[in-house]
């Protein structure tokens, strides 16, 4: 198995293991579909004690002009970043692709649950506030996420083959450089997607907080 090096690598490495990144998307999807669900199947109290301990948060965090920016951005990078290194270093366990399957999957309920919540509360204003503090970031995050959840399960495939197989023998350490680098290039995007996360996601939902608590 061979990790993407250049575009024609890139577009033979999808063809070679696009069922690996069929099934990583199927169950990101699947997760967010599942958190949906949750939210229809919690009662009308819990709904209410959650919104009441997200209005809070509306007025003690969204409302405090004193929060810095910078911080927002290096927490939110640093979050990414460490996901992605868990992802990393999972590749690299043979045991690790059950790991990677739940932390996927947990991410896309997350996100269902968190979307599904504020339009089932709020209807178009939830859903506008959805797409305003949700979307803008995770249109990056989200496929760097299914991006670096595939080349880790590609990595630890591999070295299953190489360990288990006589017949499938791989360069591993030429593919674990390019692996590294692969994931290396995966944190700076993220820690770009977290000035987006910063700012214009951050300033949106200021924005729209008021008309969302009142």
């Amino acid at each position: 198995m061979k990790l993407p090096k250049n575009k024609h690598t890139i577009t033979n490495h999808i063809t070679k293991y696009h069922t690996i990144y069929i099934f990583t998307i199927i169950l990101f999807i699947t997760g967010i579909i599942f958190g949906a669900i949750i939210v229809n199947s919690m009662t009308f109290v819990q709904k209410q004690d959650l919104y009441f301990y997200l209005e809070r948060f509306f007025i003690g965090y969204l409302q405090d002009d004193n929060i810095s920016k910078q911080e927002l951005m290096k927490n939110a990078a640093f979050y990414h970043i460490q996901f992605l290194s868990l992802l990393f270093f999972l590749g690299l366990a043979v045991i690790g692709l059950p790991i990677i399957w739940v932390l996927l999957f947990v991410k896309g309920v997350a996100i269902g649950f968190t979307v599904g919540f504020f339009v089932n509360q709020l209807g178009m204003q939830g859903l506008l506030f959805s797409f305003s503090s949700i979307a803008p970031q995770n249109l990056i995050i989200i496929p760097i996420y299914i991006i670096a959840s595939s080349l880790a399960m590609v990595f630890s495939l591999s070295l299953l083959q190489s360990i288990f197989s006589k017949r499938f023998k791989h360069p591993i350490m030429q593919i674990f450089f390019r692996y590294t680098a692969i994931f290396i290039g995966l944190m700076v995007v993220v820690s770009l997607a977290s000035i987006l996360e910063s700012a214009v996601s951050f300033e949106a939902m200021k924005l729209i907080s008021d008309k969302l608590i009142n």
